[in-house]
This record gives structure tokens, sequence and C-alpha cells, in this order.
């Protein structure tokens, strides 16, 4: 593959762009319907756009790990699930930091998984970026109401499902294309929430209606945009522009609700955003040698 560092740069701002405007979104919906239903119109309306992806690169259904699939499916609706509940208790740019904890639980996942053996770089990265964990949610006060509690951790345990998602994707991509991945997600995803749909349905007005469209086609978007930068660009290469969704996020939250970012909020996304960059520059150094 040519290593086209311009399309993929372009490709992950627009995919952190689509993000960050779907979180937005489903943030004003999660105060009238239930995020279980968010997650379900997250899935069914990306279908089109992953479908279209995927036939035009020759993308088939084809496959002998449909187990694996079904596990990633599993993960990804845990972690997306955490994702959408988190956003109707923080924050916007809250939500979106600690969603930049994954790389972090991929270095502890891969202790197990993998049996790598983190040297004193990746240790420090770990402790570095839960530390800024700990300054935004002290910065909001963790006395200020049970909520803003129950967010911070179900933020986090976003990132690890986030975390356990990736390293399940690795494990699929030894035979499986990128795209036939991303179509088996999209479909048991779909399916899955269709399941629990009934219990938790409350009929849209024609307003919500049209935001929800917007969710599916917006989130299917930015998937394959970000799809389509990992497939263009080095993971090293795109690191710094995967960190543009907390503008993104920062002037989204400020416009909408008047969320203007404290000094508690900055200096913990600072401290994962930094643990982030040495994570990757730990990769880069790896692949030099």
């Amino acid at each position: 593959m040519r290593h086209d560092m311009r399309r993929g740069a372009l490709m992950m701002l627009g995919a952190t762009a689509c993000f960050a405007v779907m979180g937005a979104i489903v943030k004003v919906l999660s105060a009238r319907h239930a995020f279980l239903e968010l997650m379900f119109f997250r899935n069914a309306l990306s279908l089109p756009i992953v479908l279209a992806a995927g036939l035009r690169t020759g993308a088939l259904l084809r496959t002998r790990r449909l187990g694996g699939h079904a596990v990633r499916a599993v993960s990804g609706l845990m972690g997306m699930g955490c994702a959408f509940l988190a956003l109707s208790l923080l924050p916007l740019a809250d939500q979106t930091a600690l969603n930049y904890t994954q790389p972090l639980f991929i270095i502890l996942l891969a202790i197990p998984w993998l049996g790598e053996r983190p040297g004193p770089a990746r240790w420090a990265a770990v402790l570095i970026g839960f530390a800024g964990v700990l300054v935004i949610a002290a910065g909001q006060g963790l006395g200020s109401g049970a909520g803003l509690v129950a967010g911070y951790a179900v933020a986090a345990l976003g990132g690890f499902f986030g975390a356990l998602s990736t390293m399940l994707v690795r494990q699929l991509s030894a035979t499986e294309a990128s795209t036939t991945i991303v179509l088996w997600q999209a479909l048991l995803m779909t399916g899955m929430t269709a399941l629990v749909l009934p219990l938790v349905w409350t009929t849209p007005g024609w307003g919500d209606l049209g935001l929800l469209v917007l969710v599916g086609l917006i989130g299917g978007a930015g998937q394959v945009l970000n799809t389509e930068a990992f497939a263009s660009a080095q993971v090293s290469s795109l690191g710094p522009y995967t960190y543009t969704g907390l503008l993104w996020a920062g002037l989204l939250g400020w416009m909408v609700w008047g969320e203007a970012p404290g000094v508690a909020m900055l200096a913990g996304s600072a401290l994962i955003v930094g643990a982030g960059f040495l994570v990757l520059r730990g990769e880069y150094r790896g692949r030099r040698r």
C-alpha cells in the first residue's frame, strides 16, 4: 500500500469532525430518547454508507470466523453504549477526552493478550494518562453529584471496551479484510440493538427523526473516513490528527451548551494527549528499529 500522508490526514480530520458532530447530536437527543434507541439508529442508518463503501472495494461477507465477528460486535456495542450514556451525563469535551484513554488500555490488555512487556516509557504513559482522567474528574468535583461520578466511570469504561475492540480487530485482520470486519460489525450491531429496541422505544417527532437519521449517516461517514485514513497512512503518522476531536468537541460544547472548558479539563486533556503521543513515539521508534 502506498503511503499517502496528505490523504490520510484529510480523511482523519473529516472522521474526527463527523464523530464530534454525531456526539453533539446524541447528547441533544439523549434528553428524550434512551441511549439504546440512539444506538439502533446509529448502526442501522449507517449500514447504507458502510455497504456502499464495501461494495466499492469489493468486500464480501464471506467469512469463516463468524464467532469472532460476533464477539467483536458485542465489545463494540459495549463501547458505544458507554460512550452514548456518558454523553448524557458529561460535558461533550469531557467525554471526548476520556475516550482517548483507549491507547492506555491497549497497553494493559497487550500484557495478557499478546504477552508483551511494556517498557518504562509505556508504563509512564499509562500513569500520565490516567492521572489526566483524575484531573478532569477532580476539576468537576466528584462530590457534586452521583451522575457525574457515574459519567466519568462509564466514559473510562468505554475506553476499555474501545481498546478491547481494537485487540479483537487485530486478531480478525489476520484473515479478514478491514472492510469485511466493518460490514459484519454494522450488520451484527444493528441486529443486536434491534432485539432490545421494543423495550426502550420512544416514538420520535419529525425533528428528532431527522436528527436520528443524521446520527446514523454522520456516524457511518465517520467510520468509513476513519478506515480510509488508516488505509492511507501509518498509525504513528496520523496520531496528531486523531486528537483534533478534542478541538471539535470543545467548540461544539461551547457553541451549543456554553460549556467553556476549565483549567482542569484543559490540563487533564493535555496529560491524556501527551500520554498518547508517548505511546505513538514508542511505536514509531519500534518500527524504525
